[in-house]
């Protein structure tokens, strides 16, 4: 069951076009994984998710609802945070949860409450003011605050920005225990593929606000497809040896450095190749197709 469905949305500032004919699909029950570099188009996508701005062209639905014309009652099932929450150093944690439910005009009960906190890991401080937290304790606190009106969809919009590696793990379990634990669909963007590659069912990378990979995690990083870099004393050498072998076929067109799109079990095969014609060889660089094209289309921007 689609929860979300997108369908070839732009959007247009002035002579910036920030989102360019995307399209996409969340299935329920998932956590989607947003990829891209800064100031690719993901926070302008989740804005218009929201409603928070709205398309030039394109349609989005939510719960098979539109989002222009059903905003409020959409909106009552969806818990968000866009960037870094915005919080008050001198309210507590508990404090926090009851403005912002009353914002929302919701009765929350003081159960619910130290519910919510107790599943982010911070009902041990729930009395705290919060200018006593963490980086990582305040991001906590504002999925708490995405979470206490008990949403079915979550909107993460680079959750785990700025964080120490412990509260990186800290934001990733949380996530996953929300998916498999909770049955909530967990839409979260990010620019770090080694984050969303653990945390993910489906992938989607963008790139100046255009859709250019989509697919399910685990075939984008299919161990059997893989990308080598030679690196060499001599690469114009190693490319005639290469070329007059039987591994020419997976060469890959690039600009600098030797690349080679193959299977993983004909590596070991290709080292042997390579020092049986006396390549002076440094190494054999491997990564997974995803995190090549990813790397590619980041560092050339």
């Amino acid at each position: 069951m689609s929860l979300i469905k997108v369908q070839h949305i732009s959007k247009q500032f002035g002579n910036l076009k920030a989102v360019d004919d995307l399209s996409f699909e969340v299935q329920a029950g998932q956590v989607f994984g947003f990829l891209g570099q800064n100031g690719s188009g993901k926070s302008t996508t989740i804005r218009m998710l929201l409603s928070l701005i709205h398309p030039s062209h394109g349609s989005i639905e939510i719960f098979g609802q539109s989002i222009q014309k059903n905003r409020a009652e959409i909106l009552e099932q969806v818990g968000a945070i866009i960037e870094r929450p915005d919080l008050y150093p001198y309210l507590s944690a508990t404090e926090h949860l009851q403005l912002f439910a009353k914002v929302r005009k919701q009765k929350i009960a003081s159960g619910r409450i130290l519910d919510t906190l107790e599943k982010v890991g911070l009902a041990g401080r729930a009395q705290d003011k919060v200018q006593t937290f963490s980086l990582g304790m305040k991001q906590r606190l504002g999925i708490a605050i995405a979470l206490v009106h008990n949403p079915s969809l979550i909107i993460l919009d680079e959750p785990t920005n700025g964080l120490d590696p412990q509260g990186i793990a800290d934001i990733r379990a949380l996530i996953q225990y929300l998916a498999k634990d909770e049955g909530k669909t967990v839409f979260v963007s990010s620019h770090l593929l080694s984050e969303i590659e653990q945390l993910a069912h489906q992938i989607l990378i963008i790139h100046q606000g255009k859709k250019m990979v989509e697919g399910n995690t685990k075939e984008l990083l299919d161990p059997q497809k893989r990308i080598v870099q030679i690196k060499t004393m001599n690469d114009a050498g190693t490319l005639q040896v290469i070329v007059a072998s039987s591994f020419s076929n997976y060469l890959l067109p690039r600009k600098e450095g030797i690349f080679l799109k193959i299977p993983t079990y004909e590596i070991p095969l290709l080292n042997e190749t390579l020092i049986k014609a006396g390549v002076a060889l440094l190494a054999i660089e491997s990564k997974n197709a995803l995190e090549d094209y990813f790397l590619q289309i980041t560092s050339n921007a």
